[in-house]
């Protein structure tokens, strides 16, 4: 007997983009693809309204296809508690708006850190298929992890995991005493590749895909903010891999798994930092849910907490 389909609409909310889609499961097919720009500028509530938006004509294009919609997962671009609540505001701030209970009028609502979401949607549908633990990276506008156990994410204690670039680089320079208070995020993810090309050339590039892209193009500035922006990263992967000895490094993201100079150095690079030559040669992968991994994870997580909690309460009954 088939699995009862299960509808869930999957928003990934990212500092630079919203995506969003119908997903249907058990085979994760991804129907009504939407993509708008996330504009962190305006505000929290700004931000929820155009989401929301969202989420209300995914919902009307899905009916009037003839389709239910069973659930509505939501990943989001912070930090996010085991209970659902936002605890952060690096991109935005949703910490004190109604977000649980706007989207629980439209269907039933779960809340996720977006690096979670994402690495579940590689656990069961990508390149973390029949692993029984990895290490998943996501590179875009932020940079995040997930340790992923027997296909679940790890939550941690309060939901604070995947804050792997966040934290100021607070060491002095041994030579002239120079301390950084810049993150690894700052230095190694989109919008400081930006930032970090046009200091030495202003104007130069508007996101960090132009700047990949002026680096594949040999770009000497380019090659070099990508190549040691790839690098540091590597260095803090490694130092994770050192820690957890995880089966494998997945590595997704608008520019995580991008072909070129940032991949070519960083997987090098966290070789490089491995100390011990029992892991030293661990696959590092690229994600292969691609750009769909926030919208599939997402959902999933809905299907998972949701769906599933629904087909055994009937079980039971």
């Amino acid at each position: 007997m088939s699995p009862t389909p299960f509808n869930a609409i999957g928003l990934d909310v990212g500092g630079t983009k919203v995506a969003a889609g119908l997903v249907t499961f058990p085979e994760a097919r991804v129907r009504f693809h939407r993509t708008v720009p996330t504009g962190p500028q305006r505000g929290g509530a700004a931000v929820l309204a155009e989401v929301l938006r969202l989420a209300e004509d995914l919902l009307a294009g899905a009916r009037a296809a003839g389709s239910t919609v069973d659930a509505i997962g939501l990943g989001l671009c912070e930090l996010v508690s085991p209970a659902g609540c936002v605890l952060s505001a690096q991109s935005f701030d949703w910490r004190e708006l109604p977000v649980r209970e706007r989207f629980a009028a439209l269907a039933p609502f779960v809340l996720e850190a977006d690096v979670r979401a994402a690495a579940r949607a590689e656990a069961a549908y990508g390149a973390g298929r029949g692993l029984r633990q990895f290490l998943y990276v996501t590179v875009g506008t932020g940079i995040a992890s997930c340790l992923v156990l027997d296909g679940e994410p790890f939550v941690g204690t309060r939901g604070a995991t995947g804050t792997l670039a966040s934290v100021p680089w607070d060491h002095a320079c041994e030579r002239c005493g120079y301390l950084s208070g810049t993150s690894l995020e700052e230095f190694a993810g989109g919008p400081g590749l930006v930032r970090r090309l046009n200091q030495q050339r202003p104007g130069s590039a508007r996101t960090g895909q132009e700047v990949l892209a002026a680096a594949s193009a040999g770009d000497p500035p380019a090659l070099q903010v990508v190549r040691t922006g790839a690098a540091a990263l590597g260095s803090a992967v490694a130092l994770l891999v050192n820690v957890l000895d995880p089966e494998a490094v997945i590595v997704g993201g608008g520019l995580g798994a991008c072909d070129g100079p940032y991949w070519e150095t960083l997987v090098p690079a966290i070789r490089q930092h491995i100390w011990s030559p029992v892991h030293r040669e661990l696959p590092v992968l690229r994600a292969a849910t691609g750009a769909d991994a926030g919208v599939i994870g997402a959902a999933a997580t809905a299907w998972v907490r949701i769906g599933r909690a629904q087909e055994r309460a009937a079980t039971s009954n």
